[in-house]
This record gives C-alpha cells, structure tokens and sequence, in this order.
C-alpha cells in the first residue's frame, strides 16, 4: 500500500496482508455496521484504522493509530460520521508508511465532489506514474500508492465520476480491490486477475462489501456474492446496483496465500472454506512427508487446521503441545532483537509434560525468515521432545510480494537462499518437509497446478509473477530477475 517496499514485522515472523476493506451504503446506521465489519477483519491490519461516511451533503473522515476498538469503540466517535454510507480500511504498518498521512481511506475533492478510497493490494507501477503527474503539476499529500489513483481520477477528462475512475484504473498495474464513496453512491471494484478478494453482501436494504465473507457474518448480512475479477460495481442511494466488466475477460489469478494464512478460518475464498483447505492441506502434507512420531503438534493458531488434517490422515495423536497467550503485545513494536525474542518465547509456551520423551511433528503455516521457526524447534527441545520434526502447510516461500503483502526481499527469505536440507540444519529440525506446490493446488480444490495458465497467484512460491512489474524493474535495471532468480516469470 505504500511506494516504498515494506518490511516483514517481527510477530512470528509471518507475512501479513496489509489491510482490510469494508463498505456499506443503504445502512441508517452505516458507521456502526462499518466499524463491526472493520473488527472483524482487523487480522487483516492493525496499525491504523480509518473510516469516512456521507450523510447526503457532507463528508466524514476519522482516522487513527491502533485497533479498530481503539478508535471506533465509543457511540461518541461514530457520532461523528453520520450517514447512511460509510467505508473503512485496516493495515498494517510498512517501511516509510507509518503515521496518519498514509491511513485510509484516502478522500478528496474533486470536481464532482467528494471521492474516498479504501484499497487492498499494491500497484506496481505507482512510482512511474507518480513521478509523471508530479512532473504536471499534482500535489502528493501522502506515500500511498491509493493517492495515485485518486489524482488520475481527478484529472481524466471523461464526463462522469464512473468514466473516470474506469479510465485510472485503466493506467495502473498490479492487485487491487477498492471501495469508493462519491456524491452519488459507491464504486466497489476488483482487478482483472481478482487477486486481491472482495465480497458483496446485503443486510436488511443496505449492500455491504468486504475483504471476507466473515466480516458479513458478523454484522449480520447475507453473502451475495463475490465480486468478479475485472468487476465495477456501483450502488446509487435508491439502492439500484449496476455491473460493470471494462477491462474484458482473462483468466483469474486470485492470491493462494488467502488459503493457507491470510484469511480467517471461518471466511469462504474463492468458493471453499477456508477451514476446510488448510485441513486438506494437512492430508497432502501427512501423506507426501509422513514421519514416524508420538504426537502432531501445531504452532498456534494458524498452524492448527492444518495439523488437524495431518493427525487424521496419519492418525497420530493431536495435542495442544504449545499454548498461545493472546495477552502479550505485538513484537515489532519492541526495540531491540533480545526484547523481541524474549516477546516471542512469552507468546508461545511448550505444555512441557505432554511433550517431555515424545518424538513430535510440528506444523505451521509458512518459513520467512527462520528465526521464530528456530526458536520453537529450541522451546520443544528445552521441553524435553525426544525428536522435532518440521512440517510447513505452505510451499517454500522464496520470492518477495509486489501486491500488497509485506514480504522481505529474496535475500532475507530463508527459502530464497538455502535449500530445504540447509533450511533444517538452520532451524535445528530433525527433518523438515514443506506441502508441493501441487499438493496445495489439490488441497484447495483443484488437481494439480496448470503450469501454463495457473489458477492462483503463487509468485511467492514460484516466482511467477502474472502481471508487469514496472516500478522493480525501473529499480533493478529493466530486469526483475535481479532481486529473485534466474528462473522468474513475469506475465503481461
């Protein structure tokens, strides 16, 4: 969401997704519904929350640092944004981009009236486009790459608020799903590979949208639909709603890391539980890197659905090996490495006595750097464990995100740079095994992964990447195998 790259933080050392969008027009109460949908999807971001409402003649905008309920707990601060309309935006912090400038949504006036934007994803030529407007004049308020599209909205030379945003998002490249407010209504809209998710919901006569299908259970709508790849869909204040496909046709490419981490358990993606694929998950892992062992363990909580279905397929033993304290602070707000591993020994603790003498299977979701994955193989060991033995519900991931999650550069990506055999020696596992590739693709549904046409996103396990990459390869020298590997593709 930001036009310089961002870092992992340092909370278990996972990938993050950088935010969360939720918007409800219709609604007498919209910033209530808003800030409930916004809670439920604050796994998704939790650096800042913003929301903006419209009550028929003005704008509203509140923004903040922290938790939704930090922000939006109190009946006092939704009084502020009246209106039957509201959009809100979770995320996560990134290199450069903290602070209030950058958090959504983002609004301007325009010549049309007020615009407000709230984006999931990252364009990937937001620098080269950033630079050309500036050279003509336009005046940046923030480093989010969302403000590029506002300001080539503004300046379009189409007729209506509609024909200009279609004629930005027809100059930018990359993942996005965005809901915007105007004068009229609400735009909600998905890129043509839909590799950001967005969903469309309905409560009593008001239409919702929102990054996942749980933010529509817990305020109370009914799931509709998801919106489609390529997709506008815009909502004016007598409720009619309007489908709009501009960019054509192309086959899909949604984020298979939605799957294995990013959403919550209770949300459907892409038309499956997302419950139900991390257990299959669990089923491919149990029977490509079965081990002979006492008990499956899972490193919690994203770990656990998949070590369910790795203890049914196998039929080892489940058990709560680690407990997880959800009272201990996020560990990148401390200061220094000794702090934070101290923090992440605090957020994990081994159940010494149902581990002490047993030969374990560890699962967790995903490898980024190393370092947490190495100190809960250790907690396991001072445990007492007799054996560890590593297995990931996720391929190697060995290349860096351009679309909207906070991944590291290659060369801070254990998988980037060490084989799997060197990758156990580093975690100190006795024997380490991540799911395939085409395991994961039959996990989710599908037989195997289409290797000339794949059906997910998967550029971090694959470095295929399915769009351009303009701003990294004005960066790297016109060539984006430069900070990944000899065998990236990049598609478009």
């Amino acid at each position: 969401m930001n036009l310089t790259h961002p870092l992992l933080d340092h909370d278990g050392d996972k990938l993050h997704e950088e935010c969360g969008v939720f918007g409800v027009i219709g609604a007498t109460d919209a910033s209530v519904i808003c800030a409930l949908g916004l809670h439920a999807l604050q796994h998704r971001g939790q650096e800042a929350v913003g929301m903006t409402s419209f009550d028929g003649t003005e704008f509203y905008t509140r923004r903040g640092m922290g938790h939704v309920a930090d922000n939006f707990a109190s009946g006092e601060s939704l009084a502020e944004l009246p209106g039957d309309m509201a959009v809100g935006h979770v995320r996560y912090a990134t290199t450069g981009g903290s602070g209030l400038r950058n958090v959504q949504p983002l609004y301007a006036e325009l010549a049309s009236g007020g615009f407000a934007v709230a984006h999931n994803g990252n364009i990937s030529n937001a620098m080269a486009l950033r630079r050309e407007l500036v050279r003509k004049g336009a005046i940046f308020q923030s480093t989010s790459d969302t403000e590029v599209i506002i300001h080539l909205t503004a300046t379009s030379r189409y007729p209506t608020i509609l024909d200009k945003f279609v004629d930005a998002l027809r100059m930018v490249e990359g993942a996005y799903s965005l809901i915007c407010t105007t004068p009229e209504g609400m735009i909600a809209c998905r890129d043509p590979l839909g590799i950001r998710p967005l969903v469309m919901g309905k409560i009593g006569g008001a239409i919702v949208f929102a990054s996942e299908t749980v933010a529509l259970d817990v305020v109370g709508a009914e799931f509709l639909r998801p919106v489609a790849p390529g997709e506008l869909i815009s909502v004016d204040f007598d409720g009619n709603i309007t489908s709009h496909h501009p960019f054509g046709t192309v086959p899909s490419r949604p984020c298979i890391f939605e799957h294995v981490y990013f959403s919550r358990p209770d949300s459907i993606f892409n038309k499956r539980s997302v419950y139900e694929s991390r257990k299959q998950i669990g089923v491919q892992l149990a029977m490509e890197s079965p081990v002979d062992a006492d008990l499956v363990v899972a490193v919690p909580d994203s770990g656990v659905p998949a070590a369910i279905g790795y203890s049914q397929q196998s039929g080892i033993p489940f058990e709560l090996g680690i407990i997880r304290s959800h009272y201990v602070g996020r560990t990148f707000i401390q200061p220094s490495d000794g702090v934070r591993h101290s923090s992440v020994k605090r957020k994990h603790n081994a159940n010494r006595l149902l581990v002490e003498g047993k030969k374990i299977v560890l699962i967790d979701d995903s490898i980024v750097r190393g370092t947490t994955s190495l100190k809960i193989v250790q907690m396991m060991r001072d445990a007492g464990a007799k054996e560890v033995h590593f297995r990931v519900a996720s391929p190697p991931t060995g290349y860096g995100c351009y679309y909207g999650v906070d991944t590291p550069e290659r060369s801070k990506l254990l998988a980037g740079r060490m084989d799997v055999a060197a990758m156990a020696e580093f975690i100190q596992a006795d024997s380490l095994a991540f799911v395939s590739i085409d395991g994961l693709y039959r996990a989710v549904g599908l037989e195997e992964r289409n290797d000339s046409c794949p059906q997910y996103c998967d550029a971090c396990f694959t470095g295929d990447y399915p769009t351009k990459l303009t701003d990294l390869m004005e960066r790297e020298g016109n060539s984006p195998q430069l900070p990944l590997s000899a065998g990236t593709k990049v598609h478009g």
